[in-house]
C-alpha cells in the first residue's frame, strides 16, 4: 500500500507544480516517447536478464506493488515458537522423534499450527535440510555454520540479482530519454519550414523524453528497486534467525537458551520481547 501511496504522491506533486505554472498537459502525453523508452528499458532488462532472473524481476515487481514481502513481530514469533517446540521435543525424545515432521512438514502436526511459516519455502527448506544433515551425520557446529553461510550466502546472491538488474534498468532510463529527445530533435529539423508554433510544439515534444526519462528513473523504477532490495534483506534477515537458533542448539544449548539466541538476533523494530516469548512458550506448553 505504501508503494501506491508513494506513486501517487510523485504523479501529484509532479503534474501539480505544473499546472499551478498553467502548463498545458496535452503537452506531456506524447506516446511515441513512451515507446522509446518504455520499449528500449525493457529490452535492455531482456538482453540483461536470463530467464530466472527477468521472472524474479516480475515476480518482485508485482509483489512489492501488492503488497510486498514483509516480516513482523508476529512473523518472528511464530517461528521462534516453531523452534522452540520442536527443540523441546527432540531434548525430550531424541533426533529421531521429529524424523516425520522433517520428512513430510505439511503432514506435520508441529508444522501444521504455523502455517505462514510452512508456507515460506527457503525458510522451512532451510530449518528441514539443516535437522535433515544434523539426524544422519556427526557434523559440528562450526562445520554447520560453514554449511549453512554458504547456503544463505549463494541464496541471497540469487534473490539479488533481480534487484541489480532493475537497478541497471533504472540508471539506464535518463540515457534513454536523451536518445527519445534525440529522435525528437531530428524530426523537428525537418519541420523548419513549419510555422513558430509547430516548430515550437515538435520542441517540447521532444523535451518530454528527456523529462519522462529522468523522471521514471529517480520517481519509480529506482525506489521500486531500492524496495526490492529491503525485501530480499528482509529474507536474509529472517534466515540468519533460524540459523543463529541452530547454530546454537546443535552446539548444546538448551531449547530455551537457543530460543533466546535467536531472539536477540532478530532486528530490535519486529523484536518480541523477553516476556512476550515467554508467555507466548507458556501458553503453548499449556495447550491454549
Amino acid at each position: 500500500m505504501t508503494v501506491i501511496v508513494g506513486i501517487v504522491v510523485v504523479i501529484g506533486a509532479v503534474v501539480g507544480g505544473y499546472v499551478m505554472e498553467h502548463g498545458n498537459l496535452s503537452v506531456l502525453f506524447q506516446p511515441a516517447e513512451i515507446v522509446i523508452i518504455g520499449g528500449a528499458a525493457l529490452g535492455a532488462l531482456i538482453i540483461a536478464s536470463p530467464p530466472n532472473v527477468l521472472v524474479g524481476v516480475i515476480k518482485g515487481t508485482l509483489g512489492i506493488l501488492t503488497g510486498g514481502k514483509s516480516y513482523s513481530k508476529k512473523d518472528y514469533l511464530e517461528m521462534l515458537l516453531l523452534l522452540a517446540e520442536l527443540f523441546t521435543k527432540i531434548r525430550k525424545e531424541g533426533l529421531i522423534s521429529i524424523e516425520q515432521d522433517v520428512e513430510e512438514p505439511e503432514n506435520s502436526a508441529i508444522f501444521s499450527k504455523y502455517p505462514k511459516f510452512l508456507k515460506n519455502h527457503h525458510a522451512l527448506g532451510l530449518l528441514t535440510d539443516t535437522l535433515r544433515t544434523v539426524m544422519t551425520t556427526t557434523v559440528s557446529p562450526y562445520e554447520l555454520e560453514s554449511i549453512l553461510d554458504n547456503e544463505l550466502e549463494t541464496l541471497h546472491e540469487t534473490e539479488s540479482a533481480p534487484v541489480k538488474n532493475l537497478s541497471n534498468m533504472a540508471d539506464s532510463l535518463p540515457g534513454l530519454g536523451i536518445v527519445a529527445a534525440v529522435l525528437g530533435v531530428v524530426l523537428t529539423m525537418g519541420k523548419m519550414k513549419e510555422p513558430p508554433e509547430v516548430i515550437g510544439h515538435s520542441v517540447g515534444a521532444a523535451l518530454v523524453g528527456t523529462f519522462m526519462g529522468v523522471l521514471l528513473c529517480y520517481g519509480f523504477v529506482g525506489p521500486l528497486a531500492r524496495r526490492l532490495e529491503s525485501s530480499v534483506n528482509q529474507e536474509k534477515e529472517y534466515l540468519q534467525v533460524i540459523k543463529a537458533a541452530l547454530i546454537s542448539f546443535v552446539g548444546g544449548a538448551a531449547p530455551q537458551i537457543a530460543v533466546e539466541f535467536a531472539r536477540r538476533s532478530i532486528p530490535a523494530h519486529v523484536r518480541p520481547s523477553f516476556h512476550e516469548l515467554e508467555e507466548e512458550i507458556r501458553a503453548m506448553k499449556s495447550g491454549r
